[in-house]
């Protein structure tokens, strides 16, 4: 496999490791971590609004770059056998020899000392 291939899959680490860290951080009523990122009084719940939409924008932004890479990295993976394929179906090709005929021609070598 090519280096590309192993790049890609180091980026789909690491980008499902920072996905699955802001699914932790988000709370769906609004509470935990997303919450502790505000102010005191009003301004908490403005606080709280804008780290719950951007960490709403970060997921989806996240799991729409992971299933990218894990096409990318699909294709890459094929056009990568696909030469690996055809690289070796010449290499065969390369090393067969056309069978020929030699019934007719022996080699008396074992038998000739009498001669």
């Amino acid at each position: 496999m090519s280096s590309t291939y192993y790049v890609f899959i180091v980026l789909i680490l690491i980008v499902a490791f920072l996905l699955m860290l802001v699914i932790m951080v988000q709370n769906p009523k609004g509470g935990g971590l997303s919450s502790t990122f505000g102010g005191g009084g009003n301004q908490q719940i403005g606080g709280v609004q804008k780290t719950t939409d951007f960490l709403d924008k970060s997921t989806w932004a996240l799991g729409t770059i992971l299933i990218a890479l894990i096409l990318i990295t699909n294709f890459t993976n094929l056009s990568a056998n696909d030469r690996q394929s055809k690289l070796a179906n010449k290499e065969v090709q390369q090393t067969e020899q056309p069978a020929t005929n030699d019934t007719n021609t022996t080699n008396d070598t074992t038998n000739g000392q009498g001669k």
